[in-house]
């Protein structure tokens, strides 16, 4: 299967900018090859950081039909496969009206929706304006063979519920066992606890706090057996924006305002047998099409499960 994920730095609130950023960061990459399957980070094109509802009510979009809708619909075209985009929601759904969600919509190469996930687990952030979704989203995508069973999630859905239940729950993890999902596309605007400096000195370098932490949150996957290869795609975004968040806000803006960095590395994970390997990654600051095809090896692996996650090398 060959997975495309666009990792960029999207800027807060200006959407018709970011979605020409992203345009351009495909038009820029040279000999792209035909895709089933690219994804783009949480609310890719209109930022994420909003501070409350006031500030992000300009940007909500109707369920499948708004601007981010609208360019994975001409993308999946024009790619001819399945695009994923994460964007602020406003429901126009029967008994739903005016109710805003986190979400991530699933076009196919023919223009048409054929998924639609409401982010369940809200971060901090997304507590200001969004509601908590209908549950994690099982479903499956006609033509993709073994990878046809697919679970879809954005973020905060793989933490703990609110931070607060037990670490070994793994929510998200177990709804994909039990629902034995080939496929699992999580959508991400994930914040790093590195400093701003630190992140765009080494750009190309991978935030392997972040990598870690993800991989420990796919333990109950990891220790599967005898079930065929389960494929993680992280499509995460990198940047600065301005925010401030508890444990996490690193740095002061030239304006002396608070700021917070995602942490990029996005990337292609294989999990079997206790097994994983990494197809290949972006580095904690890089914009750029990361493509892989799982019929090829490679670029890391982790042959053996430690009781302690370790950065695949």
């Amino acid at each position: 299967m060959k997975i495309a994920t666009l990792q960029f730095a999207p800027k807060l609130g200006e959407r018709d900018q970011n979605i020409a950023r992203a345009d351009a960061l495909l038009a820029t990459t040279t000999n792209l090859p035909s895709l089933d399957l690219l994804v783009l980070p949480e609310m890719a094109f209109t930022g994420y950081s909003f501070p409350d509802l006031s500030s992000i009510l300009p940007f909500l979009e109707p369920t499948s039909s708004g601007p981010s809708t609208e360019w994975a619909i001409r993308t999946a075209q024009r790619l001819q496969c399945h695009v994923c985009v994460g964007y602020p929601e406003r429901s126009t759904r029967s008994g739903e009206e005016g109710k805003n969600y986190n979400s991530l919509v699933t076009v196919s190469p023919a223009g048409e929706v054929v998924a639609h996930y409401r982010k369940s687990f809200l971060y901090y952030t997304d507590e200001t304006w969004a509601e908590e979704g209908q549950g994690f989203l099982s479903t499956e995508i006609e033509g993709w063979g073994e990878f046809s069973k697919v679970a879809m999630g954005i973020c905060m859905d793989i933490n703990p519920y609110k931070f607060q239940t037990e670490w070994e729950k793994y929510e998200f993890a177990t709804h994909c066992v039990e629902n034995e999902a080939g496929l699992v596309v999580l959508s991400t605007a994930w914040l790093t606890s590195m400093m701003p400096g630190d992140l765009l000195a080494n750009p190309n370098a991978p935030d392997s706090d972040t990598l870690n932490y993800w991989v420990a949150r796919f333990k109950p996957v990891l220790e599967k057996m005898g079930r065929e290869e389960v494929v993680v795609v992280f499509a995460n975004r990198c940047g600065i924006e301005p925010g401030k968040v508890d444990g996490v806000t690193r740095g002061i803006d030239e304006q002396g305002e608070s700021v917070v960095g995602f942490a990029g590395t996005s990337c292609v994970m294989g999990i079997k047998d206790g097994e994983l390997k990494i197809w290949d990654m972006l580095g904690r600051a890089e914009e750029r099409l990361l493509v892989v095809d799982t019929e090829y090896p490679p670029r890391f692996g982790l042959k053996q499960r430690t009781r302690d996650t370790e950065m695949p090398a």
